[in-house]
C-alpha cells in the first residue's frame, strides 16, 4: 500500500492494488481512484514439462526472418518430455504428415550452432553462417555435395567476415568428418554462388598474424609477459615482407619467443597448438631470423640474448 490523495475523504490516506481488476482503491471509503490500469510487471509463467523446474520463461524463441514462418509456427512436443514417443499421439501422427519446409534448414542451424558453441563462437558468428547458407541453399544446388563441408565452409567464412578468423583445422576439427580440402572446396564453391547471387566479389576481410597469436599462446599456457612480446613481434614483422602465411608466422614467432624464455616450448608442441606443420614452422622462423632485432621488443631479450639465439 502507498499514500495519495482521495477526492472523496479530501485527504492524503492509504489505498489498495486489486491486481485482478487492475484497479486501485481508497482504503478508507472504497473509492476506485484509477480502474483498468496496466500491470508493468514481469508476468512470469513456467512452461517446462517439469514441474521441478522454476523456469521463468513465458514467451516462445525470437523470430527467425531466414525460416518460411519465421520461426512462430508450433511444435508438438512428446509427451512426458523426451521419454515418450511423439508419434503414438494422434496429434504427432498429424503433424508428421504435414510438410514442413523449413526442415532441413532448422538441421543445417541447428549444426552450425553446435559447431559454433564447440569453437566458442559469439552469436553474430553464427547468425552470419546461417545467413550465408540460407543463401546459398536458396538457389538449390546443394544436392549431391558434401553437407558437413557446406556447413564448415559457411561458418569459416562467417568468422573472417566478422574479424574474428579461425583456422581451416580448427574449423575442420568440428566438422563432423569433413576434411580441410572438403572444407576448402567447399568455401570456393560458395564464394562463387555469392558472387553470381550479389554480382560482386565477396569481402571476407584480411587475416593477420594477430588474429590468431592470443588463441595459440592460451592453448599453450605462455605467460602474460610471453603473450605481451609475442604481440609486439607479430605487430613489427608485418612491416617486412615475410612471404609466409599469418598463421605460419605467428607460429614461427611463439617458437623464437619462447626460445628466449625460461619458459622454453618444443616445436612439436607449438605444432599442435597451431596446427602448422613443423617443417612450415621451421620453414617460416628461417625467414624470421635475420629480423630477429628488429622484431623482438628490446624490453624482453638483449642483444647478448638475441646473439645466443638458436640459428635455424
Amino acid at each position: 500500500m502507498n499514500d495519495t490523495y482521495c477526492p472523496e475523504c479530501k485527504r492524503p490516506t492509504e489505498v489498495v492494488f486489486d491486481h485482478s481488476a487492475g484497479d486501485t482503491v481508497c482504503s478508507d471509503c472504497g473509492l476506485v481512484l484509477e480502474a483498468h490500469s496496466i500491470d508493468e510487471t514481469s508476468e512470469w509463467r513456467t512452461f517446462a514439462n517439469d514441474s521441478a523446474d522454476n523456469d521463468p520463461v513465458r514467451v516462445g524463441g525470437p523470430t527467425n526472418p531466414l525460416l518460411a514462418d519465421a520461426g512462430l509456427s508450433t511444435v508438438i512436443s512428446k509427451p512426458n518430455g523426451s521419454s515418450g514417443d511423439l508419434f503414438t499421439t494422434s496429434l504427432g501422427r498429424w503433424q508428421n504428415r504435414g510438410a514442413n519446409p523449413d526442415r532441413s534448414l532448422l538441421q543445417a542451424f541447428k549444426t552450425i550452432a553446435t559447431m559454433s558453441d564447440r569453437l566458442g563462437l559469439v552469436t553474430t558468428i553464427k547468425d552470419q553462417a546461417n545467413e550465408i547458407y540460407k543463401k546459398v541453399e536458396d538457389q538449390k544446388p546443394l544436392r549431391g555435395r558434401n553437407q558437413d563441408a557446406i556447413l564448415a565452409a559457411c561458418l569459416y567464412i562467417a568468422c573472417r567476415q566478422e574479424d574474428k578468423p579461425r583456422t581451416v583445422k580448427e574449423i575442420c576439427s568440428v566438422a563432423n568428418g569433413a576434411t580441410k580440402k572438403e572444407i576448402g572446396r567447399a568455401k570456393d564453391y560458395i564464394v562463387k554462388q555469392l558472387e553470381v547471387e550479389m554480382g560482386q566479389s565477396v569481402e571476407m576481410g584480411t587475416i593477420h598474424a594477430g588474429d590468431f597469436l592470443r588463441r595459440f599462446c592460451s592453448n599453450l599456457g605462455m605467460t602474460n609477459q610471453t603473450v605481451k612480446a609475442a604481440q609486439e613481434a607479430v605487430q613489427k614483422s608485418e612491416e617486412l615482407d615475410i612471404r609466409r602465411s599469418p598463421i605460419s608466422v605467428a607460429a614461427a614467432i611463439i617458437y623464437m619467443i619462447t626460445q628466449l624464455s625460461d619458459d622454453k616450448k618444443l616445436l612439436k608442441d607449438i605444432s599442435v597448438a597451431t596446427g602448422v606443420a613443423e617443417g612450415t614452422i621451421r620453414n617460416s622462423y628461417k625467414d624470421l631470423y635475420p629480423h630477429a632485432s628488429r622484431i623482438i621488443p628490446s624490453w624482453y631479450a638483449k642483444e647478448e640474448d638475441l646473439r645466443n639465439l638458436c640459428s635455424p
